[in-house]
């Protein structure tokens, strides 16, 4: 049956509101095979592009070479086909073309010349701006290291902005990366900083603009400036689209830089599936030299430090620094050299040579946001031991704020809005303070269960700007005082639940496990004395509701402590397949807890990390099942973002063990 033009464009719109991903790709590709088998002619160009940028931001971009050329093709045949929104398409996606032709060293450099010279004179032709043409002709020769390369950018940067220039958010991006890395540091870092109050966001910035002003200030010797934006790098990382090989991959190296080993190998780890696979061969160039030059300033003093590294199989389950750095460079050099080769220069491989010859800063990056020297171990009593406090930065408490502390603490203002109000002032240390000095103060008193949750707050301030070790020190001090001080158990799983992934980052699993193991087996001891309702007829009497209630809490809590049991025991079991297992299989069990709460959303993540688990353990089947009551969850509580991703993963695990036509259906139903 034919499509209307209004049909075809309602299906290709549904497409392109997924999330990226295989899914995403696939139901792509199905839109072009039934616009070409059915038509309209109308809808051909909307869904050639929407399968381009399909491509593009799916982790795919060389795919879209051809659907490109069929888009061209079609222009040069029938533009009474594009309506307005298809003309500004095509020629957007000129600009994709041509930097990813860049990207991969196969590309022959007279191609790219050619799409070069092909996307000005249709730029022309069409009356467009040649702002973006300009800045793909200065990215070209960048690229190569080209004696040209200052003056193309001059034009660029004098080129108006048009309709085809790129984001307000990516230009002046690029233009300070070319300046911090052309040595012009302090140009770069008032352009960033002229840009940052205007907020600019798109899919990668301003993670990326951050990453890069992290490191001009600390080769300009600002580390407290470097700390603050690499701070804010780590949290927009977060938001971004794409695998952002070359920020990751600078947030390695300016850890490691910066003194910080621990940190800069804990990073590295986290982001370890790079080492193998990024979007394109020039950003895995990028990401093994970046990590290379951290690997090179680390192997200094830590050469035979173990990793927990697995996606590199040659280097076996526990490479060292040492081993790492070996491999990289080798890899770094032999891209390099693929496409010097094509590019005609030397200019790859002198940023290889130059990334092993990184040093350390001259200045050490201070990340810590809890002071040290806290601990809270019982006392042999069984209460909790007063923590000793190193000296703290003064926290302006007391202080007139009309008196030049404007961030001083308020008559009556308590704890919590005045710590809220010292982070959104980009203060968490002073904020982190102000929390110890209540937990004190609590202590002094006895006022144990006040002071455990002043510690959790400290911890969580800790975790967001990632000083994980402070984290974990701040709930050791906080559960044993929440234990001790008779709080429910509960209300001690939010605190635990918030613990268990700094406790993964950190390799202390079996603490964080233990301490959860301990409240489940108090909320069922709980569940056992209690008096129960008949589960066969609903609770009428005030008593036998509140006992619903309370058995209903205590079961959402056993939930979330399984849940977080799973994603502990999946993180520190990544290459033991026994603890994988009883990882996949407690996510499970959580899952169905879940949803026998109508828990429908928390159901569905639980049943994703089991499908997640159990396709890493090869076992089809039950990762399918996880996988679909994921889909469903994620249907019914309508989470668009979360149901594309395992849609993909979904399509993936079908295609991969030959359930072609089961993966083709699933496509099909996405737009439906």
């Amino acid at each position: 049956m034919t499509r209307t033009l209004d049909q075809a464009n309602l299906e290709i719109s549904r497409v392109r509101q997924m999330p990226y991903g295989l899914a995403h790709t696939q139901a792509a590709e199905e839109q072009v095979k039934l616009v070409e088998a059915e038509g309209p002619d109308e809808a051909k160009a909307f869904a050639l592009f929407t399968l381009i940028d399909a491509y593009q931001w799916g982790g795919e971009p060389e795919r879209g070479y051809v659907p490109f050329a069929q888009l061209l093709r079609w222009w040069d045949q029938r533009p009474e086909m594009f309506d307005t929104d298809d003309q500004h398409s095509l020629f957007w996606a000129f600009k994709w073309m041509v930097s990813g032709l860049a990207d991969f060293p196969n590309v022959p450099a007279e191609q790219i010349e050619r799409t070069l010279d092909d996307m000005e004179r249709r730029y022309a032709l069409a009356g467009n701006g040649m702002d973006a043409v300009a800045l793909e002709r200065f990215s070209w020769s960048n690229r190569r290291g080209a004696p040209e390369t200052e003056d193309l950018f001059a034009r660029w940067v004098a080129t108006p902005r048009d309709d085809f220039s790129q984001c307000e958010a990516c230009d002046p991006g690029d233009r300070a990366a070319y300046l911090i890395s052309a040595g012009r540091l302090e140009e770069g870092v008032r352009l960033i900083e002229e840009t940052l109050p205007e907020r600019p966001r798109c899919a990668s910035e301003p993670a990326d603009m951050l990453a890069d002003l992290a490191d001009a200030y600390l080769d300009l010797g600002r580390p407290q400036d470097a700390v603050r934006a690499h701070r804010q790098a780590v949290a927009e990382l977060a938001g971004t689209q794409g695998d952002m090989a070359s920020a990751r991959g600078q947030r390695i190296r300016l850890l490691a830089r910066g003194g910080q080993p621990e940190r800069a190998i804990r990073a590295l780890e986290a982001e370890q599936h790079l080492l193998v696979k990024a979007d394109t061969p020039y950003d895995e160039l990028s990401f093994a030299r970046l990590v290379g030059a951290a690997t090179h300033v680390l192997r200094a003093e830590h050469a035979d430090r173990a990793l927990r590294i697995t996606a590199v199989s040659e280097l076996g389950d526990r490479p060292t620094v040492a081993a790492l750095d070996d491999w990289l460079r080798a890899k770094a050099e032999r891209l390099a050299a693929a496409f010097d080769a094509r590019n005609g220069t030397d200019h790859q491989s002198d940023l290889v040579r130059q990334a092993w010859s990184t040093e350390a800063a001259s200045v050490a990056l201070d990340l810590e946001v809890l002071p040290r020297g806290f601990s809270a171990a019982p006392a042999p009593d069984g209460s909790p031991t007063v923590p000793t406090v190193p000296t703290l930065p003064t926290v302006g408490a007391g202080a007139d704020p009309a008196a030049g502390d404007p961030l001083a603490q308020r008559p009556d203002e308590d704890t919590g809005a005045w710590a809220d109000r010292l982070l959104q002032a980009g203060e968490p240390q002073r904020a982190a303070v102000a929390w110890i000095a209540a937990a004190g103060a609590a202590d002094t008193d006895g006022r144990l269960v006040d002071a455990g949750f002043a510690y959790a707050e400290c911890a969580r301030i800790a975790q967001l700007f990632d000083d994980q070790e402070g984290a974990d020190a701040g709930y050791r001090s906080a559960v044993p005082r929440l234990r001790a001080g008779g709080l429910a158990p509960e209300l001690l799983v939010q605190v635990l639940v918030a613990w268990a992934p700094t406790a993964a980052q950190l390799g202390t699993a079996e603490d964080a496990l233990g301490e959860i193991d301990r409240c489940l087996a108090a909320l069922r001891a709980l569940d056992d004395a209690a008096a129960t309702v008949d589960g066969s007829q609903a609770a009428t009497t005030p008593e036998e509701k509140l006992a619903a209630r309370d058995r209903a809490t205590r079961r959402r809590a056993a939930a979330d402590l399984e849940d977080a049991a799973a994603r502990l025991l999946a993180d520190a079991g990544a290459d033991a397949p026994e603890q994988l297992s009883l990882a996949a299989g407690t996510a499970q069990s959580a899952a169905e807890a879940y949803g026998g709460l109508g828990a429908v959303a928390d159901a569905a993540h639980a049943f994703w990390l089991a499908g997640r688990l159990y396709d890493q353990l090869g076992q089809v089947e039950d990762a399918v099942w996880n996988l679909e009551s994921a889909l469903e969850g994620f249907g019914h509580v309508r989470q668009r973002e979360p149901w594309g991703e395992v849609a993909s993963l979904l399509v993936r695990v079908l295609r991969d063990s030959g359930q072609t036509a089961r993966a083709e259906e699933l496509a099909r139903e996405i737009v439906s």
